[in-house]
């Protein structure tokens, strides 16, 4: 566990982020290769306004690029998959929830990892839901 005496910095989240791909499974993590992280304080305007989100505090992370499933023959040409991290709207998630900050960065980073394998936000909720009840049995 990493203890921060002041606000992790972007360099702060790509280590925590670099560190949560190496614990990943292989199996998992050998599909996010190639994925570049970013590290922005929020999303900007333009993205808030197509994801038709008000509270830039709501969108912690955000996958941009065509998803696995939906890929067919696009070789040159095609813009490199880019996973978002946004920095102040995970310490304020940090803040409020008291999760480890790598932990959080991690759930962070599946969720985004897991819209590059075509999975909605809908199943990923599924998914976590059951992974909660299984938790509490």
């Amino acid at each position: 566990m990493t203890y921060f005496t002041t606000p992790p910095s972007e360099d702060d989240f790509i280590q925590l982020a670099e560190a949560a791909l190496a614990a990943m499974p292989q199996g998992f993590a050998q599909y996010a290769r190639g994925i570049a992280i970013m590290v922005e304080d929020v999303a900007d305007d333009e993205v808030l306004a197509e994801l038709e989100i008000e509270n830039p505090w709501e969108l912690t992370g955000l996958y941009r690029g065509v998803p696995l499933t939906e890929r067919e023959n696009q070789g040159a040409g095609l813009v490199p998959d880019r996973i978002f991290l946004y920095r102040e709207a995970i310490l304020m998630e940090w803040i409020e929830t008291g999760e480890d900050l790598g932990r959080l960065v991690a759930s962070v980073l599946v969720h985004e990892i897991a819209h590059h394998f075509g999975i909605s936000d809908e199943e990923i909720d599924r998914i976590e839901a059951s992974l909660d009840r299984d938790q509490v049995h």
